[in-house]
């Protein structure tokens, strides 16, 4: 089956938004050792509000739409990274039905993670069987892969632990530039705070548009985001020592405004076209011209965080003298459009440079060993 790309419109929404609802929609949230707690606080505050708190803020009947169960592995409290103690209501054997289960975040050491929560994965398997849908928010995407819930789907995660994931369940086809991903009764999220726009896209696919949105408005939340290739920091290169490809990586983040050719690249290092391009990706993961426009969208993305300049003025800035083309280029690669970009994060830098103080050299988060 193939997967979908999640949009607002591509939701499965229920045939009607009206305030009557013929059940309502048993979900468990798991709480887990570790976790930051908003990514398991934040869709039970969501759940628990959709249909209530816009009704009673508008006077006229609550109408809920969730059953909340929140259970952790034993019944037991959990404790977060900085201390602050959770109780569940029960444990996960305790829990008979569930339409919807949503995994939050744990921490970063994955193996003892695993090792400490391993009751968890024989469970989840038994709950996808009998076909709930299943969620997880930032690491919570860690435990799904690790019960094999993800081979052969769709899924997004933290952009800074989809390289690490990668490398441990090749068969899941990861997509840290989304916010969001849905595949066949499972879904992902980025980031720890991606939960409240995995909270709502959720009440939004069981509920309809009209009950998330009015959730959202009586939250003061947004409507959920889909991309977070904005947020990222991401390398431009993995680490290597190929000292002629790093020669070549300096140049290119030192001219890139101006014309650069692969053919002069690879002859200011000695080598042949083929040659220089095949050592590039090898060092890399990059083909230079990818590397090239992945260095030129890095540094547009500081010069947009810095709002003194026009979209035109960037794009001549990075070297496109077409500002539609630069435009593409943007959106494919961070999700945004840099007039869309610059509304979320400008002023991010604080004050623009000075006139007359030379081109800003890009602070880039190029791996080096």
């Amino acid at each position: 089956m193939q997967s979908r790309a999640v949009s607002r419109a591509g939701a499965n929404r229920s045939s009607s938004d009206s305030t009557t609802v013929a059940s309502m929609i048993n979900v468990a949230v798991i709480l887990l050792n570790d976790s930051h707690a908003s990514t398991a606080i934040g869709p039970i505050e969501v759940f628990h509000s959709a249909g209530v708190l816009w009704n009673t803020l508008k006077g006229v009947p609550p109408v809920p739409r969730f059953r909340l169960t929140i259970a952790s592995l034993d019944g037991e409290p959990v404790t977060s990274p900085y201390g602050l103690h959770l109780v569940p209501q029960v444990s996960i054997r305790s829990v008979k039905k569930a339409d919807l289960i949503v995994v939050p975040s744990s921490g970063l050491d994955l193996d003892t993670q695993f090792a400490r929560h391993a009751a968890l994965f024989p469970w989840l398997r038994r709950k996808a069987a009998q076909g709930a849908h299943i969620a997880a928010t930032c690491t919570g995407a860690a435990y799904l892969a690790q019960a094999g819930l993800l081979d052969g789907h769709e899924a997004t995660t933290h952009w800074a632990m989809a390289e690490d994931l990668r490398h441990r369940y090749p068969k899941v086809n990861w997509r840290p530039e989304k916010f969001i991903t849905e595949d066949r009764r499972i879904m992902c999220s980025g980031g720890v705070y991606s939960s409240m726009d995995l909270s709502l896209y959720l009440v939004e696919k069981f509920c309809g548009h009209e009950v998330a949105l009015q959730c959202a408005k009586a939250l003061l939340i947004n409507m959920p985001r889909f991309y977070q290739s904005g947020y990222a920091v991401l390398p431009l290169s993995r680490p290597h020592s190929d000292d002629k490809i790093r020669a070549a990586e300096a140049y290119m983040e030192e001219n890139y405004a101006h014309d650069i050719s692969i053919e002069g690249l690879a002859r200011d290092v000695g080598m042949s076209s083929r040659n220089f391009i095949r050592r590039f990706k090898s060092a890399t993961g990059r083909l230079p011209g990818n590397y090239l426009q992945v260095l030129r969208v890095a540094v547009a993305k500081e010069m947009l965080e810095d709002a003194a300049r026009s979209v035109q003025t960037v794009s001549l800035a990075v070297g496109y003298d077409d500002a539609a083309f630069f435009r593409g280029v943007f959106k494919r690669c961070t999700g945004m459009t840099p007039g869309e970009y610059r509304e979320n994060f400008a002023g991010m830098r604080g004050a623009p440079s000075e006139p007359g103080m030379g081109r800003k050299q890009p602070k880039l988060a190029r791996n080096r060993r």
